[in-house]
C-alpha cells in the first residue's frame, strides 16, 4: 500500500473511532422495588391496582421469565451488583459480611470509570461494604439531576414500601400510610390466595395488605417517570423496572420456588435504542434471565466491556448472547435458621435439592422475623392444633425430601412434588447433572460450614484462594460427601461412618450431620459419633452432637453444645443454640448458658436464644 492509501485508512479508522467516540450512550435508570412477585396488572393480575407500571409496560417490554437467584435482598444484591454467584464468592448466607476479590468490581465502578454519572437512592446490603468508588452519589437525596451537563447517568431508586414490613403495620399507621396516598384497601374477601397457604382470615388481610403497598409503590414510580419526563429525558433514557425477589409473604420469601424467585421486570427502550430491545413495545418476552446477568447487560447497553469474571450473560445491547437455558437458584443461612438448598430450572421444570432434609421448612426453624407476619403465625397455630391438610399441611413437616421437582406448567404453585415419579425420571436426572456441573463450575462454597468459611481462608477472599490452592478445599471430596449425608434413605451409614475420620473438617461435618439423619439405622455408629465429640474443629463437634441428640443419646451432646455456647466463632455459637432451640424441654439442663447467650454480640445468636429461653419457662 502507498503512503497516501495508508494515509486515507488511518484517517477513516480515526474518523469512525471519533464518530463513536461521540455518539450519544443511553442513560439508563433502575426503578426497584422489594419483596413482590409479578402481581401487577399488566401482567394479568385483575386483583392488582397498578395503573403506572401498566402504562409503562404498554411502553416497554415485558420479561415474563426473570428471575432472582435467591428470595431474599442480601444475597440477591449482591449477585446484582458483582454479575456473580455469591455461592462462589462466599456472600451466599443472609446479612454475612463477605469478602470479595478486589478484582470483583460492583459494575457501577466499571460505569465511572467509563465516564458516566452513577447514582443509587438509596440501599446497598450487598453483603460487602459498598466501595466509595462505586458511586458518585449514595442517599436519599441522590439524584440524576446532580451530574454535569451532558454526562451520562446510572440512577437507582429504590423503594422499600412493598417490603414484608410493610405489610404488618399497626393497624392505625397502615391506615395513614394509605390515606396519604389516597388509596382505598383492597377487599381481603377478594384476595387470590395460593393454595400454600391456609385460608384464614389473618392470610386474607395480608394479601390484601400485600396489594395495597404495590399499588403506593406504583405511585411513586409514576413521580420517577415523570421527573424523568419533565427533565427532556425519557428519548435518552432506557428504563428498568423490577423486584429484588418475589412477594413477601411465608413460603414465597425466603425460599427457591417461583412466588420467591420470579419477579417482574419491564424493560422500556427509546425510539433512538429501540434496535436493542427484544420486541416492540407493548410486547412480551420469554427468554429466561437471571439477575446474574443484570450487570453485564448494563454495561453492554453503556458499551463497557465486561469481565471476564462476571458469571452472567449479557441479554441487551451490542454483546447481547443467545439465550440461556437454565436458570439457577441458593439458599444458606436465612437470618438465624442454617440450610443449604439449590436448585436449577429451565422453561418447565424446577429441581430443588434440600442438602439438610433432616429440618422441615418452617416447624422448629423459626426465623423471628418472618413469624412477625399474621400470616406465618397463624399458619403455625393451625399447624400445632392438627388443622391443616393438602398443600399447606406440607410446608409444616418434620422433614423435608431430599430432591423437588415439580411441573411449572401444569403446577405453577409448586406443590405436587414429582421428584419419586417414575414418568419423571429422565428429567429429574438431567436437572440434577445440570445442577451438579453449574456447582462445580463455580466452586460452590455453600458446602463449608458458616464457621469453616469464616477461618478456613483467613482473611483472604474464599473466591481467589480456592483457585489460587485448590487443595485448602477439596471441592469434590466434600461435595460428595453433603451428597450421600443428604439422602438419609439411601446413605450407607458405615460410610459416613468412615469419613468421620477425613482428614477435612468439612467432611466430618457432613459425615455427624449424615449419620444423624439416618435414624435408627445411623445407631450403630453412635460411638464414632461420641468419638467426634472431641474432634478439632469445633462445628464438627456441634454436628456430632446434633447427631446424637437425634439418635437419642442427649447427655454427652447436650454438655458439647452448652460449651460450644462460648465459642470464639460467632457462627459456632450460632450452630450450637440453634441445636438447643430444637431439643427444647430436653435442653433444660443448659437452660443457664441459654440464658446468657440472650445477650451474644451476634444478633441472630440472641433471637434464637430468645426462643429456646422462651420453650424452656416454665
Amino acid at each position: 500500500m502507498s503512503r497516501t492509501g495508508l494515509v486515507v485508512v488511518l484517517l477513516g479508522i480515526l474518523a469512525a473511532a471519533a464518530a463513536a467516540a461521540e455518539s450519544p450512550r443511553p442513560n439508563i435508570l433502575w426503578i426497584t422495588c422489594e419483596d413482590i412477585s409479578p402481581h401487577l396488572g399488566c401482567y394479568g393480575d385483575t386483583y392488582a391496582v397498578t395503573p403506572h407500571l401498566d402504562q409503562l409496560a404498554r411502553e416497554a417490554v415485558r420479561f415474563t421469565q426473570a428471575f432472582a437467584p435467591i428470595g431474599v435482598c442480601a444475597p440477591a444484591r449482591s449477585c446484582l451488583i458483582l454479575g456473580m454467584y455469591p455461592p462462589a464468592v462466599g456472600t451466599h448466607h443472609m446479612r454475612c459480611t463477605g469478602l470479595r476479590p478486589d478484582f470483583a468490581r460492583c459494575f457501577s465502578e466499571y460505569l465511572r470509570d467509563a465516564g458516566y454519572f452513577c447514582t443509587n437512592n438509596v440501599k446497598t446490603d450487598y453483603n460487602f461494604p459498598p466501595p466509595k468508588a462505586a458511586w458518585d452519589e449514595l442517599s436519599n437525596q441522590a439524584h440524576w439531576r446532580h451530574r454535569r451537563a451532558g454526562q451520562p447517568f446510572f440512577a437507582v431508586f429504590n423503594f422499600t414500601t412493598s417490603h414484608e414490613s410493610q405489610i404488618r403495620l399497626p393497624e392505625a399507621q397502615y391506615r395513614r400510610r394509605l390515606a396519604d396516598f389516597q388509596l382505598m384497601p383492597h377487599d381481603p374477601a377478594r384476595a387470590p390466595i395460593p393454595p400454600y397457604h391456609p385460608d384464614a382470615p389473618e392470610v386474607r388481610r395480608d394479601w390484601a395488605r400485600y396489594a395495597d403497598m404495590i399499588s403506593v409503590m406504583d405511585r411513586q414510580v409514576g413521580g420517577i417517570l415523570r421527573q424523568l419526563a419533565d427533565d427532556g429525558l425519557t428519548d435518552d433514557t432506557i428504563v428498568f423496572f423490577f423486584s429484588d425477589h418475589g412477594a413477601g409473604m411465608p413460603r414465597s420469601k425466603r425460599w427457591l420456588y417461583d412466588s420467591s424467585l420470579r419477579v417482574p421486570l419491564l424493560i422500556r427502550f427509546p425510539k433512538k435504542y429501540a434496535h436493542w430491545a427484544p420486541a416492540p413495545p407493548g410486547s412480551t418476552t420469554e427468554r429466561m434471565v437471571s439477575f446474574v446477568d443484570f450487570a453485564p447487560t448494563v454495561l453492554s447497553l453503556a458499551g463497557v466491556p465486561i469481565p471476564k469474571h462476571m458469571h452472567g450473560q449479557p441479554f441487551l445491547g451490542p454483546k447481547a448472547v443467545e439465550p440461556r437455558t437454565y436458570v439457577f437458584g441458593f439458599r444458606d443461612r436465612m437470618d438465624e435458621r442454617i440450610d443449604m438448598i439449590r436448585a436449577v430450572r429451565d422453561r418447565r421444570y424446577k429441581y430443588i435439592r434440600n442438602y439438610h432434609p433432616e429440618l422441615p421448612w418452617f416447624r422448629e426453624q423459626h426465623i423471628s422475623y418472618m413469624y412477625e407476619m399474621p400470616t406465618m403465625r397463624v399458619w403455625q397455630q393451625l399447624a400445632d392444633a392438627g388443622k391443616l391438610s393438602g398443600p399447606p399441611a406440607i410446608f409444616m413437616a418434620a422433614t423435608k425430601p431430599a430432591e423437588e421437582l415439580y411441573d411449572i406448567l401444569a403446577d405453577p404453585h409448586e406443590v405436587h412434588n414429582l421428584a419419586d415419579s417414575p414418568t419423571h425420571r429422565e428429567t429429574l436426572h438431567r436437572l440434577r447433572k445440570v445442577l451438579g456441573d453449574w456447582q462445580a463450575e463455580i466452586i460452590d462454597l455453600g458446602f463449608l460450614p458458616e464457621a469453616d468459611l469464616r477461618t478456613r481462608f483467613g482473611s483472604k477472599p474464599p473466591y481467589t484462594e480456592v483457585r489460587r490452592e485448590p487443595s485448602l478445599y477439596p471441592y469434590a471430596r466434600i461435595a460428595a460427601a453433603a451428597d450421600l449425608a443428604s439422602r438419609p434413605h439411601e446413605s450407607d451409614p458405615a460410610r459416613l461412618n468412615e469419613l468421620l475420620r477425613d482428614s477435612d473438617p468439612a467432611v466430618r461435618y457432613w459425615a455427624a450431620t449424615g449419620l444423624g439423619a439416618c435414624g435408627d439405622r445411623g445407631k450403630a455408629h453412635a460411638k464414632g459419633l461420641k468419638e467426634a465429640l472431641q474432634d478439632s474443629a469445633p462445628w464438627v463437634r456441634v454436628a456430632a452432637a446434633d447427631a446424637l441428640c437425634r439418635l437419642g443419646e442427649f447427655e454427652p451432646a447436650v454438655v458439647v453444645l452448652t460449651a460450644a455456647l462460648t465459642d470464639a466463632n460467632e457462627w459456632v455459637r450460632l450452630q450450637a443454640i440453634n441445636v438447643l432451640d430444637r431439643l427444647g424441654e430436653r435442653a433444660r439442663s443448659a437452660a443457664e448458658a441459654i440464658d446468657k447467650a440472650r445477650k451474644d454480640p451476634n444478633q441472630y445468636v440472641v433471637r434464637v436464644a430468645e426462643h429456646a429461653a422462651a420453650r424452656l419457662k416454665p
